[in-house]
């Protein structure tokens, strides 16, 4: 069998095809992940999403009477609620900053949201920064400032509301939320 396998492409032409069909299929190979990946998005829209997040206390600042900052990671999924794709599937990572001295109490922070393409989305945002015109919306907003890739260019807000899950299993002051947005975007 090996004599009859080596005669096949002993000769020059069946090489030289062997070569290109090879060439051929390395680069259909290279560039149909891309082609399926880079689809497009619309322009603008309004999207709502829920982000399932677990939350890590990573430093704390605690002086008793006076006041808590604890400096929080977060981590989640999201998902779609209208199974559409923008925003959909995305992963989450957020770093905030928990205060709470006497009548302060808030959580400032950042995220940045990666899709599959790796593609992102990021967001700043702040529980004092109430939508009024969306009351259910009652935990804060995030302001979207930039993407890269397809979310180029990508501007909005995103009221967003706070839903406490059951506590996590084991130690470390973990816990999860769920975290429902109704988002307005736009890219330029």
């Amino acid at each position: 069998m090996k004599s009859i396998y080596l005669s096949i492409i002993d000769t020059p032409s069946a090489v030289w095809r062997l070569a290109k069909t090879t060439a051929f299929v390395a680069v259909l190979v290279a560039i149909a992940p891309a082609a399926v990946q880079s689809e497009p998005i619309e322009k603008k829209g309004t999207t709502p999403y829920v982000t399932h997040f677990i939350f890590r206390p990573l430093m704390a600042i605690d002086t008793a009477e006076l006041g808590k900052a604890t400096m929080l990671e977060a981590v989640g999924t999201t998902q779609n609620m209208k199974g559409e794709k923008m925003l959909d599937k995305m992963s989450a990572r957020c770093v905030a900053l928990n205060v709470s001295s006497g009548e302060k109490k808030y959580i400032d922070g950042a995220c940045v949201l990666a899709d599959s393409d790796g593609d992102k989305i990021f967001s700043t945002f702040d529980t004092r920064d109430l939508d009024k015109s969306q009351p259910k919306m009652d935990c804060g907003t995030h302001i979207i400032t930039g993407g890269t890739g397809k979310y180029k260019g990508i501007t909005g807000s995103e009221p967003f509301a706070c839903i406490t899950m059951p506590a996590l299993a084991g130690s470390g002051d973990y816990f999860a939320m769920d975290i429902p947005h109704n988002t307005s975007w736009e890219v330029k």
